[in-house]
């Protein structure tokens, strides 16, 4: 049997997200069905992890075992006959047998888009979420710098999640401005239900002025989901990637 492992990018718009489910379209079902007739077998897909209801991937990644001898340069192709355009199988790559795709990961990176706006450009609809106040850059990214490290996310997780910890590491948080665009790049160890869009929300309140910079630090230190409170909507976030040592 070989191992695969493959990158997915996807626009989550008319998805219920990755993981199969009963009553909606998800990607993890497109894909399996698609990766199951090209090798002519039935597959089990290990996806890296979950994204919601109408979240992108740029580099969402799974792996799967298969008896099929077809040459590792052709699956993207081959997988790609049987998707839909809004999904795409963009690389393959053998990888050893104790390899799994979510098990296996370092981290993630996630970028958040939002259009800054006071109008809603209409081709970004889906794509990014629109965000009409003025926002201080500098404010939000003197927030963010207080999030990377190790620390108890809790405050910054959906309320009843089901976690043994909600301690995690932020690597990096980079925002960027390129005319009305606003890039949030956040990656870290790993991602509570939520976190990147109640994160977002966060820095998106502290930039038009409703919080002060240091909301961050009481959240963290208070645990307190109320100090935060909006989640932002699911349109503008994207998986970019997953890191691996391979």
């Amino acid at each position: 049997m070989r191992n695969i492992l493959i990158t997915i990018s996807y626009d989550g718009t008319n998805y219920v997200g990755w993981q199969s489910q009963q009553g909606g379209r998800s990607i993890e079902q497109a894909v399996k069905k698609a990766v199951e007739r090209l090798v002519g077998e039935e597959v089990t897909i290990y996806g890296s992890g979950r994204t919601d209801s109408k979240v992108h991937a740029i580099g969402q990644t799974a792996s799967f075992y298969t008896s099929s001898s077809i040459d590792i340069e052709k699956i993207p192709f081959g997988i790609n006959n049987y998707l839909n355009k809004d999904i795409r199988v963009i690389s393959a790559v053998e990888v050893g047998d104790d390899f799994h795709a979510r098990y296996s990961a370092k981290g993630k990176e996630y970028i958040y888009y939002i259009y800054n706006k006071n109008i809603m450009n209409p081709i970004f609809l889906n794509k990014m979420t629109h965000i009409f106040y003025d926002l201080d850059i500098a404010k939000m990214r003197d927030a963010a710098s207080n999030l990377i490290g190790m620390h108890d996310f809790k405050g910054f997780s959906k309320k009843g999640s089901n976690v043994k910890s909600t301690i995690r590491e932020i690597y990096d948080i980079d925002i960027q401005k390129d005319g009305n665009i606003i890039s949030i790049k956040i990656s870290g160890s790993g991602f509570l239900y939520n976190m990147v869009r109640i994160i977002v929300a966060t820095l998106v309140d502290i930039g038009r002025g409703k919080f002060e910079v240091e909301r961050v630090e009481e959240i963290l230190k208070t645990g307190d989901r109320n100090l935060a409170k909006v989640t932002l909507g699911p349109e503008g976030l994207y998986l970019n990637r997953v890191f691996y040592d391979l």
